[in-house]
């Protein structure tokens, strides 16, 4: 899993991070309260905030850098890296996705999953309901328009919107 090679998705050491995880993020959802948040996750950046409630899939594998803001409902399946800059702002309910699925059904059926890390940079802002799709890097200082489904990487300093995610603007 952490290599971005093919595992099994029942793997019982997987369940029992999963259980932790989930176990953790009730706290936390529950709290909304920094110690509770670091816990959870694997890195929190001085003066970050994180509006609960936020849903993960194990959490050690989301760095979060300092001064960033992720408002409601997040959602960060963290099977491969997440890893967000310093100063980023997500909107309500983003969700940053890294888990690839096979497209052979009997490959599926079998529970094989894999994953791709995902990586924001510093200064980016993902409107409300953005949806990052594996693999993908997001260059510094851009911004998403809200609902863009971004499934490619984006470079620094642009706009985009739409689905999927295309470049609009320089800023």
């Amino acid at each position: 899993m952490l290599a971005g090679e093919p595992y099994v998705a029942d793997d019982p050491e997987l369940a029992a991070d999963l259980a932790r995880a989930s176990r953790l993020s009730a706290v936390f959802n529950a709290s909304a309260a920094a110690d509770d948040l670091a816990e959870l996750l694997g890195e929190v950046g001085e003066g970050t905030e994180v509006r609960p409630p936020l849903w993960v899939d194990y959490g050690y594998q989301i760095s979060i850098g300092p001064r960033s803001f992720v408002n409601y409902g997040a959602v960060m399946l963290d099977v491969a890296k997440i890893t967000i800059g310093a100063d980023v702002q997500l909107g309500p309910y983003v969700q940053l996705l890294t888990p690839t699925h096979p497209t052979d059904p009997e490959l599926r059926r079998a529970k094989w999953e894999a994953a791709e890390p995902i990586t924001i940079g510093d200064n980016v802002w993902l409107g409300g309901g953005v949806i990052v799709c594996p693999g993908v890097t997001i260059g510094e200082n851009t911004v998403v328009g809200a609902g863009a489904v971004v499934v490619k990487n984006l470079p620094p300093n642009v706009v985009a919107v739409g689905n999927p995610a295309r470049v609009v603007r320089r800023v």
